[in-house]
């Protein structure tokens, strides 16, 4: 389980599903007991409108109710945190046997701000066993100071938990903690079921107040409180779930619209066949990367390191290309977004059954599913078409290269996904 850094933080997660519980139960004795039961059916004995709000109320809250359980669940075990690099998991085992007060002090701090230099850096297989990822201007991934590990596309790291997240969105302490990946599909069906909830609750509120009103009763405090509780509620929520929709329409987080999507720049690594040379408008980068010369004796000069047979048949170059600004590479449409997150099934789109299509992709073209953006790139800067694949994309024999002899290698190894601690190795 992972858990927000700050106590107040903490505490403020712990305690919201008691507020939620207790404005719940406020709102079904509301709407069930004094507004259907005493008002519809005791007092006007009007029993369609009594059934038909009492269906309408308890259809989309059971909904709303298994939405909310099925997310807060998957954010406790499956909130979609990257790997910690080696040297953090040794910090952190350090910190466990400090005073509770000293380990928030201790979160706090950068863990190792330089990226890990080493060619065989744990990790830094599964980027070049990929066609394409992000980059930084050397060619290297990114690499995150706090978890001391290389960052996969499209993770952003979240100082509330101090770990990276996959396609991170927000930190959410109503729903128990991150939104990203693996949850934001079922948060956005907690949203849209909460708005459909607070519409129903606010207009049988409503009817109820109104027809008191033309009867010359007086106000009544519970159907007003109900009312200000669904309308606060009600706004949050419509706002969430229009918002969360038009991020899944453009394949983007809340996180990028921060960042202010429009003028982002992505720096991409591009594959291309074994010893392309520099071009006028790009730098390339060979994987493996090369390992230091070893050192001679006293008046002898250093000798290269020799390269294994292994690296020999993983070797993979890579131009360092830039996307124009604003150009998002993993947007893929309206429709193919939407059924990224949601589902090819419109039931998916609705029960909370199934996780994001987007969680289980797989593929040794890229993390996530490339839009047109990535050949947009390849033509833009003139870069050689790949020989082992088509149209560049990744497929079977995506490992094997040509070398400029026209030999061709035999299939290297594919990476595995990193375990826990991210020290996982080709086989």
């Amino acid at each position: 389980m992972v858990s927000a850094r700050r106590p107040e933080t903490r505490w403020v997660t712990r305690s919201i599903p008691f507020v939620l519980a207790g404005c719940s139960g406020f709102a079904t004795y509301a709407v069930a007991k004094r507004i259907c039961v005493d008002f519809f059916l005791n007092e006007r004995h009007q029993n369609g409108p009594a059934i038909t709000f009492l269906i309408l109320y308890f259809v989309f809250f059971l909904l709303t109710l298994t939405t909310y359980l099925r997310l807060f669940l998957i954010i406790q075990t499956n909130p979609g945190v990257t790997p910690l690099g080696p040297k953090a998991i040794e910090l952190k085992e350090k910190v466990k046997n400090r005073p509770r007060r000293e380990r928030d002090l201790e979160a706090v701090g950068r863990y190792e701000a330089r990226p890990d230099d080493d060619p065989d850096s744990p990790g830094l297989e599964l980027f070049y066993s990929k066609d394409v990822f992000v980059c930084e201007t050397d060619g290297r991934p990114r690499w995150c100071s706090t978890c001391c590990n290389w960052k996969v596309d499209r993770a952003h790291h979240c100082s509330e938990i101090e770990r990276c997240v996959r396609k991170m969105d927000h930190y959410c302490p109503w729903v128990g903690g991150i939104v990203g990946e693996t949850s934001f599909k079922f948060f956005v069906q907690f949203t849209f079921y909460t708005a459909l909830t607070c519409i129903i609750v606010i207009v049988t509120g409503v009817i109820c107040l109104q027809a008191k009103m033309r009867e010359g009763d007086n106000l009544d405090g519970v159907i007003i409180a109900l009312l200000a509780i669904a309308a606060m509620f009600g706004l949050f929520t419509v706002t969430m779930t229009a918002t969360s929709v038009r991020s899944i329409l453009v394949n983007l987080t809340t996180v990028d619209h921060v960042k202010k999507a429009n003028r982002v720049v992505h720096q991409l690594a591009l594959r291309v066949p074994l010893g392309t040379p520099p071009g006028p408008n790009y730098n390339v980068i060979t994987y493996p990367l090369p390992k230091p010369p070893r050192r001679g004796r006293p008046g002898q000069s250093a000798t290269p390191e020799p390269t294994s047979p292994r690296d020999q048949l993983a070797s993979r170059t890579y131009a360092i290309v830039k996307t124009e600004m604003g150009e998002n590479p993993w947007d893929l449409g309206f429709w193919r977004n939407w059924t990224s997150v949601m589902g090819n099934n419109p039931l998916d789109w609705f029960l909370p059954i199934n996780p994001s299509p987007c969680t289980k992709y797989e593929s040794p073209e890229s993390f996530y599913e490339m839009g047109p953006v990535y050949k947009k790139l390849r033509k833009r800067y003139g870069l050689p078409e790949l020989t082992d694949t088509p149209s560049g994309a990744g497929g079977e024999g995506a490992m094997k290269e040509k070398k400029p002899g026209g030999e061709q290698n035999e299939p290297g190894p594919e990476a595995e996904r990193p375990d826990e601690q991210g020290t996982s190795k080709a086989q």
